[in-house]
């Protein structure tokens, strides 16, 4: 395609940039919290007090860096944020950088992965279990900390994609363009959207039934030791009341294939009949994803280290963690899945419209009925 043919894609693309201002501010949002993480850092590294991780972790067990110091681990951490936040001003910057773009976008994905895979870890999952209910004492300095580093590379990687978008003259908005990807489409999203949902119900039950099993009396996958000392403190009852609650919530993964996950089901009062806005299911979704994933990799990580006692003979208490990014990836992708099914004409390119979908093959709209009905 020359630069002439491509002229209007980019000018769609700026015009789309101007009416839809929401990615620009998600670019800068992310340059504030990585320059202000960084910063914060760079104090720690000077000796100020605060600082949450390594050695001088709430739970130094958990972390990848156990036995840094704050002297040797904050001047690093400092220096990663501060180049990330660097990557995210040129990803927020109007128009094209002279950085090639899988530059940026691979600098992107390391800043991604150094968090959640060294610095989040399962604290940040259970937590929220812990608030749920009710149990607050547990939230500390430290999982502040990962919870903010995790938001801010993940606004990072909303500016990430925006920034891809708009070089390659998709909507900054949609992310469409004129060629539809056939995996995008509502017949081919429909298929792999099933596939993907299934397993991230499948992984989590796995898991429960470890915890069900010994809240019910029998010690699958556990020494005698650790059974008994898990009964004086009465942690299987607990550990059942968290992996019911986890089951629960991978069943509502179910509600991104089926159609009481697109409209309200009759037994709501007041909300009956509506449709589910998509926020409501990918913004929860999308969150878990990202939890259950830093959670696995923490147990794949602690294995490696040697971290567990008698793993061989307490394998239920730790192996089935192992498999929980099997489950982001299922869940994220169910998700992707979702919003490609339901969502509408772009509302700042006019893709996806009517003309669109009559565009689309027959059996795409059949498969979609028939999934919804």
């Amino acid at each position: 395609m020359t630069r002439v043919e491509n002229a209007p894609l980019r000018r769609a693309a700026r015009a789309g940039d101007r009416a839809h201002g929401r990615p620009a501010l998600i670019g800068w949002a992310a340059v504030a919290a990585l320059t202000a993480y960084g910063l914060a850092h760079v104090h720690w590294a000077l000796g100020g007090s605060g600082f949450p991780f390594g050695a001088a972790d709430a739970n130094p067990e958990y972390s990848a860096f156990e036995h840094v110091g704050r002297d040797r681990l904050a001047p690093w951490m400092a220096t990663g944020f501060l180049l990330s936040a660097a990557v995210a001003v040129l990803l927020a910057l109007p128009g094209r950088r002279r950085v090639p773009t899988p530059v940026l976008l691979g600098a992107t994905g390391l800043s991604v992965a150094a968090v959640l895979g060294a610095i989040a870890d399962f604290r940040i999952l259970g937590n929220l279990a812990y608030v749920f209910m009710l149990r607050f004492s547990a939230i500390n300095w430290t999982v502040v900390n990962q919870v903010f580093a995790v938001v801010a590379v993940g606004l990072m990687t909303m500016s990430a994609v925006t920034y891809q978008r708009r070089t390659t003259g998709a909507c900054t908005a949609c992310g469409r363009t004129d060629s539809r990807a056939d995996w995008t489409s509502r017949e081919s999203a429909a298929r792999w959207g099933r596939r993907a949902a299934y397993t991230a119900v499948a992984v989590p039950l796995v898991y429960a039934s470890t915890r069900w099993a010994w809240a019910l009396g029998y010690p699958l996958g556990i020494s005698d030791k650790m059974w008994e000392e898990g009964k004086e403190d009465k942690l299987w009852l607990f550990g059942a009341a968290l992996a019911t609650m986890g089951a629960l919530g991978s069943l509502l993964t179910l509600g991104l294939v089926q159609r009481w996950g697109e409209v309200f089901p009759r037994w709501i009062p007041g909300l009956r009949g509506r449709r589910v806005p998509l926020a409501l299911a990918i913004v929860p979704a999308s969150l878990v994803a990202v939890m259950v994933t830093t959670a696995g990799i923490m147990y794949i990580r602690l294995h490696f280290q040697g971290a567990f006692e008698d793993p061989a003979a307490n394998w239920g208490a730790t192996v089935p963690e192992t498999i929980w990014p099997v489950w982001g990836a299922a869940l994220a992708a169910a998700t992707l899945a979702y919003y490609f099914r339901r969502r509408g004409a772009c509302k700042h390119c006019g893709r996806g419209g009517p003309q669109a979908v009559a565009a689309e093959p027959a059996q795409d709209l059949d498969s979609n009925s028939s999934m919804r009905a």
